[in-house]
């Protein structure tokens, strides 16, 4: 953590619970006024208000207004990527709409998926397609956004299936060898990627067999909303106003294999983005406009989004949507976010508050607990998952030596806790992201997050029961080869 200038006062416990205690209260008025319009400017305003008030009590403490507003800037560059990224991504939806990419992945899903299993096999499907890229966000971004519309041609819910999605995303995204949280956790806490990989094996394969097995249980007792003939139509519908085949899913092949060859995932989004594009003006002609020029019409789809016009009230609502601009409010909520979390950790109050923490700590168990807790914390306060690993990581290291555990055992807690649960706040840049790409409000999706909700407990329970801890006689040297890549 950045220090407090040495001229500045120390911050308050007060000072520190301020902050907090106003944030927490303004958005439960937030939302009991605005509902689930909440993040769509009040959330923002908010957190943007919460965030002077941190800035005032470092002011008041003796820090100067121009370095303090510096240091949270820099700080705030760690998001440029992801916000990059999140306009890309709604670019990306629009044009494979308009390519016929999504609905063929529709067509096939229909065709396909049988309702009694399609949350589970939702969510091994995202599983493997994230564990393969080592990206949450790019497999929502694809794979999840025609499952969306795949679950509600059959009559599923949506909600349900953004939470099979997402646990699968994020089972994979934690696992992964090329993800970039799996990578920066191990170089965090400077222990061996590999090792640290396997370490999590046994806390994440017993998570996603509970969430596969929870939504084995849903599905079979879920009741089915859409008829044999609505499905027919559905189907008819979408051959009668797209060009449907499987080489329309290539994009969808090259987006895998680009990320899968470690290309980073904005060019490897814009790349697919423009094969969407080219796939659009060559096979989907038909969804034009006459008498205008296509190529404007392409530009017009990354800016305002794909707006389907079949005349089925069910495929038009599927099928209209992503756009730049429209992601333009999960930006302001994700920047106002990271903007309060660098405030309270550049003012100091941050470092108060996980003072109070460290002194709860009783032993191995109650420090592996305060650990998952503290990154749940992070996400909520901090609104940035890298940030919830980060900080905590470097906090703990010391404890976690004190303590005699080897670090891998921070290294998985902080993924076991950090990674998982980032989906599941509403201004977090993972929760903003995923509710913008996957159409479902963040607090709507989160009880059915299964493997998110259930992979912290189960690393408390390990921690409590002293299984799979690995003591610091164990440790494994850090990685000298740069496998631990950030």
């Amino acid at each position: 953590m950045t220090p407090v200038p040495a001229h500045a006062k120390a911050a308050s416990l007060f000072d520190a619970l301020l902050p907090l205690l106003f944030l927490i209260l303004a958005l439960v008025i937030s939302l009991l006024f605005f509902g689930a319009e909440a993040s769509y400017g009040p959330n923002q305003l908010v957190l943007m208000l919460a965030s002077v008030l941190v800035l005032l009590i470092g002011l008041k403490n003796g820090q100067h207004w121009p370095a303090l507003v510096k240091d949270i800037f820099a700080g705030m560059s760690i998001v440029i990527t992801p916000c990059l990224i999140l306009l890309t991504v709604g670019m990306l939806i629009a044009l494979w709409i308009a390519a016929g990419i999504v609905p063929t992945l529709i067509y096939y899903g229909v065709r396909l998926m049988d309702p009694s299993w399609f949350y589970a096999a939702a969510c091994l499907l995202c599983a493997i397609v994230s564990l393969s890229i080592g990206s949450s966000w790019t497999t929502a971004a694809s794979v999840g956004v025609a499952l969306m519309g795949t679950a509600a041609a059959l009559g599923l819910s949506v909600e349900i299936t953004a939470g099979a999605i997402i646990s699968g995303a994020y089972f994979g995204d934690k696992m992964s060898p090329l993800s970039d949280t799996t990578n920066l956790a191990a170089a965090v806490v400077e222990v061996d990627l590999l090792v640290h990989v396997r370490h999590m094996i046994w806390t994440g394969a017993p998570a996603l067999a509970c969430a596969l097995l929870l939504f084995l249980v849903v599905g079979v007792s879920s009741v089915v909303d859409a008829e044999a003939e609505s499905l027919i139509q559905t189907l008819q519908f979408l051959e009668q106003n797209f060009t449907l085949g499987w080489y329309l899913l290539l994009p969808l092949l090259l987006l895998l294999a680009l990320v899968v060859k470690k290309m980073p995932a904005l060019p490897a989004l814009l790349l697919a983005s423009l094969a969407g594009a080219v796939f659009a003006l060559l096979f989907q002609p038909q969804v034009f406009a006459a008498g205008s020029s296509m190529f404007l019409q392409v530009w017009f789809f990354c800016i305002y989004g794909f707006e389907s016009m079949t005349g089925n009230v069910v495929l038009d609502e599927l099928l209209s949507g992503g756009g730049a601009i429209n992601m333009i409010s999960t930006l302001w909520l994700i920047l106002s976010a990271v903007f309060f979390g660098g405030a309270m950790e550049k003012t100091g109050l941050l470092q108060v508050l996980m003072g109070v923490i460290l002194k709860m700590v009783s032993g191995p168990s109650s420090l592996i607990t305060t650990t998952v807790l503290t990154c749940i914390g992070a996400n909520i306060v901090m609104g940035d998952q890298y940030i919830a690993i980060v900080l905590p990581g470097r906090m703990y290291r010391a404890a976690f030596r004190q303590y005699k555990l080897a670090p891998v055992n921070l290294s998985r807690a902080l993924e076991d806790s950090a990674t998982v649960t980032s989906p599941l706040v509403p201004w977090n840049t993972c929760g903003a992201f995923m509710a913008a790409t996957l159409g479902v409000a963040t607090l709507d999706y989160l009880p059915y997050c299964f493997f998110n909700l259930v992979m912290p407990l189960i690393s408390i329970l390990y921690g409590m029961l002293d299984f799979r801890i690995l003591p610091l006689a164990e440790e494994t040297p850090a990685n000298t080869s740069g496998q631990a890549r950030v």
